[in-house]
């Protein structure tokens, strides 16, 4: 019987991250989800994963301190003996004009996106490394390479990402890490459906398909890199925004 792959998500009980759960566990891969909370409350999320035939694990820590990273990729390694691959998805938006933006809140938001992103590959590349495999996943976004009034942190972070992402796919190509970001546009989430339809519309304008995208969208873009078929492409940064930014 083929040995299943195991797959940590940071931020994986919501959104974006919760997709890339399920939607591994629908292709064998054994799941661990980062929480901030107590595991109790998600066991409709672990029941869901579970139905999928593979295993479901959480791990509570804040991806944004450094000791948290490594107790949760160590617990991780000791509950499924490795880690295959690693997706970098945990993030927060604190938006304002810069001009009203409070300096904790610029800081906040880069804590957790950028440095913990950091955090959490350090931590997970000792163990990828001495295997000769693993995929890192980082959720970038298109404001990250394009910019958006109002997201002067956000939009620090996720460039932040994309130029952590390209050095650490060339420091780790020859050990067999690939290593690449996702860089979503307007995706339907909890997030996004609070803004008012006039905004919704506004943005559906600058999309050429028109709308916007699914969590399932990013999710099976994860999967490809996720699997064996993406195994030529590393350093890599790849929108997935219909179209918005090309």
């Amino acid at each position: 019987m083929e040995e299943r792959r195991v797959s940590l998500i940071t931020g994986g009980t919501s959104g974006i991250g919760r997709e890339c759960a399920l939607t591994l566990a629908k292709e064998g891969f054994d799941i661990a989800i980062n929480t901030l909370t107590d595991a109790e409350q998600f066991a409709d999320l672990k029941k869901e994963i579970e139905s999928f035939g593979v295993k479901c694990f959480f791990t509570k820590g804040d991806v944004s301190v450094f000791e948290d990273a490594e107790k949760m990729i160590k617990e991780t390694i000791e509950e499924f003996g490795k880690i295959d691959v690693l997706v970098n998805n945990a993030g927060i938006t604190k938006d304002n004009l810069l001009m009203r933006m409070k300096k904790e809140d610029f800081e906040a938001v880069i804590n957790v996106n950028l440095i913990g992103t950091f955090n959490m590959t350090k931590n997970v590349v000792p163990y990828m490394m001495k295997k000769r495999y693993g995929r890192i996943i980082n959720m970038a976004s298109v404001v990250g390479i394009a910019g958006n009034a109002g997201q002067a942190n956000y939009s620090a972070s996720k460039a932040g990402i994309i130029g952590f992402t390209k050095s650490l796919a060339k420091e780790l190509g020859s050990r067999n890490i690939l290593v690449n970001a996702v860089a979503p546009g307007y995706i339907r989430t909890a997030m996004t459906d609070v803004l008012p339809d006039k905004v919704k519309e506004e943005v559906k304008a600058q999309i050429p398909l028109n709308r916007m995208g699914e969590t399932k969208d990013v999710a099976n873009l994860v999967k490809f890199l996720a699997s064996e078929d993406s195994s030529y492409i590393t350093g890599q940064v790849i929108h997935i925004d219909g179209g918005m930014l090309m």
